[in-house]
């Protein structure tokens, strides 16, 4: 079971937040807080998981309760504010992940358990966004480490898209794609989602 704290300064958002992660059979929420400081004390004393935090809360803002929490307990941080700066800040004080609020429910508990098992998940608006500003297309690695299907695979993940969505654009079984992104990640050498856009980005699959 993964325990999840929630720090929000609108009770509206915590309640949402809570009934969706409820729902689901592997996931409890052991406290939602209205602010930063109650963060903190809350996740020290129940020890969660995985934090899903607000950048603008009262007290401590989310990228500094992040700070404080990793790497203890995973953080997400989830906001309505998704300028790059807040973006880069919470993943270099250790945040597995970083959602609009807008998200939906499906990515929310998506991002909680890649956060739980270790892994990132950054919102794809978020993602195609960042790392097409970011993208350096003089520093091409070789494509020649991926298959042609693994490459139609990886533009797809760089371009935002969910498994499911991939697997309906490339006309994939959801298992085959999983287990091209596995080999993918092998080859690249990379931990998560994150980090195969990235590499698409670097490699100028984007626009091939």
């Amino acid at each position: 079971m993964i325990s999840v704290l929630i720090a929000d300064d609108q009770e509206m958002v915590r309640v949402g937040f809570r009934m969706i992660l409820e729902k689901q059979p592997d996931i409890t929420v052991v406290a939602d807080v209205p602010d930063g400081i109650s963060a903190v004390t809350a996740a020290r004393e129940l020890k969660p998981d995985v934090a899903l935090l607000d950048i603008r809360m009262p007290g401590l803002d989310g990228l500094e309760v992040t700070k404080k929490l990793s790497p203890t307990t995973k953080v997400v941080v989830v906001t309505t504010f998704d300028l790059d700066e807040y973006v880069h800040t919470a993943l270099e004080n250790g945040a597995s992940g970083f959602l609009t609020k807008d998200a939906g429910p499906a990515l929310l508990v998506e991002a909680v358990r890649a956060a739980a098992q270790g892994n990132a998940l950054i919102s794809p608006q978020v993602t195609v966004r960042m790392l097409e500003h970011f993208a350096r297309p003089a520093e091409r690695p070789d494509l020649g480490l991926l298959t042609a299907r693994e490459q139609d695979v990886v533009r797809e993940v760089a371009r935002g898209l969910s498994n499911q969505e991939i697997a309906s654009e490339l006309f994939l079984s959801l298992s085959t794609v999983k287990t091209h992104l596995a080999s993918v990640q092998t080859k690249l050498n990379v931990r998560n989602r994150v980090g195969i856009a990235s590499w698409a980005w670097r490699a100028g699959l984007v626009n091939s």
